[in-house]
């Protein structure tokens, strides 16, 4: 199957080049490029892509705020792609929808890898952005006075089974590593991870693990990295690490299954 993409950039350059390495992939087509926020949210209204890549900063909508309103108003996956390593974007763009996060030195083949695994419904982000954000944008919305933290009621839908899922994805392990903890097959923790997801309006494993911060099920900086690696919630496939790097040193890696 044909992976469909929009690339928003409003430099003629990156974005020109991106869509030039993307469309030269067999099973990727490029169906629109856009100069700005707006002009993206539009495209993918009418053309209705699999994925959209959108630069942060761009006029007339910027890329949170057209995240946002792709999120809202289709299935079109998005990943975020900025040159500032910045926790607050991460932050904004995933509580926008976005289900990755890239910087723009991202190697042609780590990007490539990025929009397929995005398409399959996984999830990723640059693993040197990852843990600041545990540990700090997590935390502050934590506080009783933080704008858009989310009740402990929220997870009364939740089983118990469910609930401990929901806090083992908090603490980083991989679908493996839950398994062996809750002495289950890993076919029953997709299952689980499934529900969760679904019963709580998570798109992906990322939302989850702020979820689970927010409504204070952990503890900002108890729980990260508590797994056989400080990255297994941003680069675990089924217990497995890529170790895929970008040339700046950060990696991108799916979230698991």
């Amino acid at each position: 199957m044909t992976i469909r993409v929009v690339v928003a950039d409003d430099q003629e350059l990156v974005r020109s080049g991106f869509a030039m390495i993307l469309d030269a992939q067999e099973d990727v087509e490029v169906v629109a490029e856009a100069g700005d926020g707006a002009a993206a949210v539009a495209a993918v209204r009418e053309l209705r892509p699999d994925v959209a890549l959108l630069d942060i900063r761009m006029p007339l909508l910027d890329g949170i705020e057209a995240c946002r309103a792709i999120s809202a108003g289709s299935s079109c996956r998005t990943v975020m792609l900025t040159t500032f390593d910045s926790d607050e974007y991460v932050y904004e763009a995933l509580h926008a929808g976005a289900s990755g996060f890239l910087l723009k030195d991202v190697r042609r083949d780590d990007l490539v890898h990025a929009v397929r695994v995005v398409a399959a419904g996984e999830s990723l982000l640059a693993p040197s952005v990852a843990r600041r954000l545990i540990e700090e944008y997590t935390a502050a919305t934590a506080r009783p006075a933080a704008a858009g933290a989310l009740p402990a009621q929220r997870l009364e839908v939740l089983t118990p089974r469910e609930r401990e899922t929901l806090l083992h994805l908090g603490r980083g392990l991989s679908n493996a590593e839950i398994a062996a903890a809750l002495v289950v097959s890993e076919h029953t923790v997709k299952s689980h991870v499934g529900h969760v997801l679904a019963k709580l309006g998570l798109r992906d494993r990322i939302q989850a693990v702020i979820c689970a911060y927010e409504t204070g099920l952990i503890a900002a900086g108890s729980g990260a990295g508590t797994g056989a690696g400080t990255e297994a919630w941003t680069g675990a496939r089924t217990g497995a690490r890529t170790g895929a790097r970008t040339g700046a040193g950060s990696g991108v890696s799916p979230s698991g299954e």
